[in-house]
């Protein structure tokens, strides 16, 4: 058993103790949403952390979005949950790239591929084919292909 699928069993026995309704709930519908991950497909197998990892990061997105469209429907209880939900499941993801890290990486992908020889907007994809493996699960894809068309633009 990966080691942050282990954590999340340990934490979600430690809630179901202390009787904490919302970390329990929500890390059943985490592990949940994993176990179906690992028999998915036409054998079952175990995720590796990494893995893990995307599917936490997939739930935590799904609460965010959720929290808005009850936002957005007048429903502020339910989008408090859903905030709380989300909020809960960013502990167990690595810490999100700042504005600057970003760039940093993004600038770096840039000045390699335009020395492989891609230039202007049509190094869109060689410059998001080596980013994107550096800040796997650590920042948002739009984020990312928002930084790579400014540093493109630029």
């Amino acid at each position: 058993m990966t080691t942050l699928k282990a954590q999340l069993q340990n934490d979600l026995t430690t809630a179901i103790k202390a009787r904490d309704e919302l970390r329990s709930g929500t890390l059943r519908m985490t592990l949940t949403a994993i176990t179906k991950e690992e028999v998915s497909g036409t054998t079952a197998r175990e995720l590796s952390d990494d893995e893990v990892q995307k599917v936490v990061a997939r739930e935590a997105k799904k609460r965010r979005e959720a929290a808005e469209a009850f936002e957005a429907g007048n429903r502020p209880e339910q989008a408090a949950r859903e905030k709380a939900e989300g909020e809960l499941l960013a502990e167990y993801l690595p810490k999100p790239l700042t504005d600057e890290e970003l760039a940093e990486l993004v600038s770096a992908a840039v000045a390699e591929a335009k020395a492989g020889g891609a230039e202007g907007p049509r190094a869109m994809g060689a410059v998001m084919k080596l980013v994107t493996p550096k800040v796997a699960g650590r920042a948002d894809g739009k984020r990312v292909s928002a930084a790579v068309k400014s540093a493109l633009a630029g």
